[in-house]
């Protein structure tokens, strides 16, 4: 089989530079995904995205033990289903900061800057309060307000605001700082993924090849110049030769681990695996960054959490109506703060639960506050486990192990609990449940971050983009990866550094900005 374009995974990246190149009717196109359709009833229920992790749509990962979590292996999940984490994750748009995209032009990568993404941005969206100079009305991907905010989330905006934070009704328009409500990606109350945006629409062109449950064994390379892909899918051995170019698109785990299998990575480590060195690029798994959280949460007085999720009822009107809590991404609200007045983007990023975590009773009521690292200052690394492509890679976010992400932390739960006391929680504030009234000392708030820090799923940059003359880039502003031809990344792993907002959008428009590069380049 040849085909013009071979794209290696259907996520968030991936699904637009298959549908965007799809879209030129003389290019073959094939798009190979680990994972199956998304055909799963919970995919479309915004509430139900929680259950899908650990399940046939996740890949289950977990990291090492984390040398400053108490040797703590933390659950990373990632999607592996058409649309990939985008038809898992907490649906919440987020861009990030301009001042993210301009130092990733600075590092020596034309064409990144703020100026140069806010189009792709536009180009995606299909806004539902129309289009401005910061939003399109007429791309495939639905953003929408919530259809049916939780009280308590509303009462935490205003709560943030008595807290002296200012009212921010659109992170996405500028500035980033304050509080406000998430918009989502949705469209009349059900989720819309990468794959129900631009994958679907272009199934039908025949043109496309989609073929799910195909997961990639490694790259066909010809000395240094990748010329096809293997697979295996059905308990059968697969290839397929690309006539132009392979592009990789299988996330920041998943993308470093297929270039390493096939000789791509820190030669000595190649090496010792008994992998035929094609070239040697330290930077390929290095560099990982993630966004690390803890909660503060209070038991509720009233019934109002999404916890009325258990009544018959409730599912019932979602079913009927697509309103209720069951159009809850969880993720309500949300808030970013400079700490430090000096700061280029805020390091600190607040997410708002109508819900608490409190295992001894489930159907408990609650709310709870994620103070969260925005400007992540730790990094790890994706390793091999072995030559064998189906063995889980070492994924070690080395959360922690840079100071400052623990004390943006500890700040982090000061504010939180000034927030959560606020006046407009008052008629629903219970006892707290986490980190604990008696934990109060600055000693007892370190052990209890070590003791709980989670992540927020968004890890990046481990195929890092840079000028060949930095020894960690892994490929260049055109996404071609250094020391091979005929070979791109394109999703969370090309970041210079992590931005600091959620991961989805930026993928999406990173997907965009790939497809315009390689159908500029033909």
């Amino acid at each position: 089989m040849t085909y013009d374009y071979i794209v290696i995974g259907a996520g968030s990246a991936g699904c637009v530079v298959a549908s965007r190149l799809s879209e030129v009717a003389e290019l073959r196109v094939l798009l190979l995904e680990a994972g199956g359709p998304d055909d799963h009833p919970d995919i479309r229920v915004p509430l139900a995205w929680r259950d899908l992790r650990g399940g046939p749509l996740d890949w289950d990962y977990a990291t090492t033990p984390q040398a400053h979590c108490h040797s703590r292996r933390i659950q990373m999940p990632r999607g592996k289903v058409y649309g990939g984490s985008s038809a898992t994750n907490a649906m919440i748009y987020q861009r990030g900061s301009r001042a993210d995209y301009d130092g990733w032009a600075g590092l020596g990568n034309p064409g990144w800057a703020w100026r140069d993404v806010l189009p792709l941005f536009i180009k995606s969206q299909n806004q539902a309060r129309g289009a401005s100079a910061f939003h399109g009305a007429d791309g495939p991907l639905h953003v929408s307000d919530l259809v049916d905010p939780n009280p308590l989330s509303l009462a935490f905006v205003e709560a943030a605001q008595q807290a002296g934070l200012a009212h921010n009704p659109d992170f996405n328009a500028g500035e980033q700082t304050g509080v406000g409500l998430h918009q989502v990606t949705q469209l009349n109350g059900e989720r819309c993924s990468a794959a129900d945006a631009f994958l679907k629409p272009a199934l039908s062109r025949d043109n496309l090849t989609a073929l799910p449950f195909a997961q990639v064994t490694r790259l066909l390379m010809h000395r240094t110049r990748c010329i096809g892909v293997a697979w295996r899918k059905d308990g059968r051995n697969h290839e397929a030769r690309a006539e132009r170019e392979v592009i990789v698109c299988a996330g920041a785990l998943n993308s470093p681990q297929i270039l390493m299998l096939s000789g791509l990575g820190a030669a000595d480590d190649l090496r010792r695996l008994g992998i035929d060195v094609v070239a040697d690029l330290p930077g390929v798994g290095a560099n990982l960054q993630d966004h690390a959280r803890v909660f503060v949460s209070h038991f509720a007085r009233e019934p109002v959490s999404v916890a009325r999720m258990h009544h018959p009822a409730e599912r019932e009107r979602y079913d009927k109506e697509r309103r209720g809590v069951w159009t809850s991404n969880l993720g309500e609200a949300g808030a970013f703060i400079k700490l430090d007045s000096a700061a280029t983007i805020p390091e600190l990023q607040f997410i708002f639960l109508p819900r608490i975590d409190y295992p001894p009773d489930p159907h408990a009521h609650g709310f709870m506050l994620a103070p969260g690292v925005a400007a992540a200052k730790s990094a790890g690394s994706v390793r091999l486990r072995s030559a064998d492509p189906f063995a889980p890679p070492l994924v070690d976010p080395n959360y922690l192990a840079d100071e400052r992400d623990m004390q943006t932390l500890l700040a982090g739960i000061a504010i939180a609990r000034e927030i959560l006391a606020a006046p407009a929680l008052g008629r629903w504030r219970g006892a707290e449940c986490l980190p604990g009234e008696a934990r109060q000392s600055t000693r007892e708030l370190r052990r209890f971050v070590r003791d709980n820090l989670d992540t927020i799923f968004h890890p990046a940059g481990t195929c890092k983009m840079g000028p060949a003359d930095d020894a960690l880039a892994v490929v260049d502003a055109q996404l071609r990866v250094h020391g091979a031809e005929g070979l791109r990344v394109a999703d969370a792993s090309i970041m210079p550094w992590l931005i600091n907002a959620n991961t989805n959008a930026p993928c999406i428009m990173i997907g965009e900005k790939c497809a315009n590069l390689l159908l500029g380049a033909r």
